[in-house]
C-alpha cells in the first residue's frame, strides 16, 4: 500500500476500552482502514485494505482469534 496522509483522519477508540491506556484506535479512510496505538498518536499506524479488515472483523466476531 502506498503512503497515506493520516493528518485529517478521524480516529475512534472502542466503546469497550477500559481507560487503562491499553487501547487501539481505528480510522476509516477512503481506501483503507488505519490502526494505531492510542498511547502514541503521532507514532506509526498500520494500514489495511478494506476487504482484509472486513475479513479480520468477521473472524474476530466468529471467535477465530480467541486466546485460551
Amino acid at each position: 500500500m502506498t503512503s497515506v496522509d493520516l493528518s485529517r483522519a478521524q480516529w475512534k477508540k472502542s466503546t469497550r476500552s477500559s481507560g487503562n491506556g491499553q487501547c487501539v484506535e481505528v480510522a476509516d479512510l477512503a481506501d483503507a482502514v488505519a490502526l494505531r496505538d492510542s498511547k502514541d498518536p503521532t507514532g506509526p499506524a498500520l494500514l489495511f485494505r478494506r476487504d482484509d479488515w472486513t475479513s479480520f472483523l468477521v473472524g474476530a466476531k466468529g471467535g477465530h482469534f480467541t486466546h485460551q
